[in-house]
């Protein structure tokens, strides 16, 4: 399925008409077909902003690890999480990837998810488990297995696989 990407004017080059609206709409078959000027944005390990709908129907915004497989973002939170039952309620996200030495390069994703794996099911929650630990070594970088499970319970976690709607693009990275 085609993804539309709107990419907006950006003033990298100095200023311009229109500047922040969207300067041209283009569709993509596959996230791999991303300009490497974004792709790059993904595959760093900068930190995303997810945003959820809470109950209260206002946004809830958590920064976060990002990953993708293929053309599927993944999504891997804790299971006791609200934002966990929230993304089961209202199953549409959406992303920022923001390259942290310049804000004016930016990709937004509006994603669905299309499939929940859980740690526990006997048959996909390794996949759940060493989904977790690779994003672990592309963000912390230092040993094998996540390190930040709640020690106070038995954390388990929830893998939510997410189709990409919608990507919009912003800037460059100098």
């Amino acid at each position: 399925m085609p993804v539309q990407v709107s990419k907006f004017i950006d003033v990298s080059e100095g200023l311009k008409p229109n500047q922040f609206g969207v300067g041209e709409r283009d569709s993509i078959d596959s996230i791999g077909d991303l300009d490497d000027t974004y792709k790059q944005l993904m595959d760093k390990p900068y930190a995303c902003v997810m945003a959820v709908m809470g109950k209260s129907g206002r946004p809830n915004l958590t920064p976060m690890w990002f990953d993708y497989e293929g053309d599927k973002v993944l999504v891997n939170v804790a299971a006791h999480r609200k934002k966990t039952q929230w993304i089961r309620d209202n199953p549409e996200i959406s992303i920022l990837i923001m390259n942290p030495e310049n804000m004016y390069h930016w990709m937004s994703l509006k994603v669905t998810v299309e499939r929940e794996i859980s740690e526990d099911d006997p048959d996909e929650g390794t996949r759940v488990t060493e989904q977790l630990n690779k994003i672990w070594k592309k963000y912390v970088g230092d040993g094998d297995e996540y390190g930040l499970r709640d020690p106070s319970i038995e954390e388990r976690r929830v893998l939510f696989e997410c189709r990409v709607d919608r990507i919009a693009t912003f800037g460059v990275p100098g």
